[in-house]
């Protein structure tokens, strides 16, 4: 009885070794590895010379920029007054007086409540500033009794920026109250027409 072993019999198998690969046989082994590597290190460098030499943006990066003169304009300016909308003396003079009361009332405001001591001295200041404005657009005897009361307006804006605990908020309350009262009677606009310069 003749026996006959098939090559694909594990003893076979294990005489000859792991079978080589169709590759490794045509050309040795390992071949398949450096192959591989090889063709990995092409696509690199073939990857890195297209960017390096192709990419536009990659130039641009790298080369130096040429500075630019920076030629602006100068602007001219002319300085020009505004002279606001034609308005008499007459109407300048109630929109002053009536720029003075809003200011006297909210100094009176703030004073009775007793509250922030800046607005208060700000309130005062601009109420000062609204009586000389009405003071250049009278006569010179409408003038000096109206100086009298701007004296009065500025002892009181002395005593509330030296007050700051509030001690004499009271006292600034009724004098800036009889001065708004005065100034209402004596300077408003039909009291005065005659003395409009």
């Amino acid at each position: 009885m003749k026996i006959t072993y098939k090559e694909n019999t594990p003893r076979v198998a294990a005489e000859r070794g792991p079978r080589p690969r169709a590759s490794e046989a045509e050309h040795g082994p390992g071949w398949s590895a450096d192959r591989t590597r090889g063709n990995l290190v092409k696509i690199l460098i073939f990857i890195l010379l297209i960017n390096l030499v192709g990419c536009d943006a990659f130039v641009r990066k790298f080369t130096r920029k040429h500075k630019q003169a920076t030629s602006q304009e100068e602007m001219v300016i002319a300085p020009e007054e505004y002279k606001g909308p034609n308005m008499t003396k007459e109407q300048i003079y109630r929109q002053e007086f009536m720029f003075w009361k809003a200011w006297q009332d909210e100094l009176v405001t703030y004073l009775s409540v007793g509250s922030n001591h800046k607005k208060q001295i700000d309130c005062v200041e601009r109420a000062i500033k609204s009586l000389l404005n009405m003071k250049a657009l009278l006569k010179e005897e409408k003038q000096k009794q109206l100086d009298i009361y701007i004296n009065q307006l500025i002892d009181v804006r002395d005593s509330v920026a030296s007050d700051e605990y509030g001690k004499y908020v009271a006292n600034n309350s009724l004098k800036a109250e009889r001065i708004k009262r005065e100034v209402s009677r004596f300077f408003d606009y039909p009291a005065v027409a005659k003395n409009i310069l």
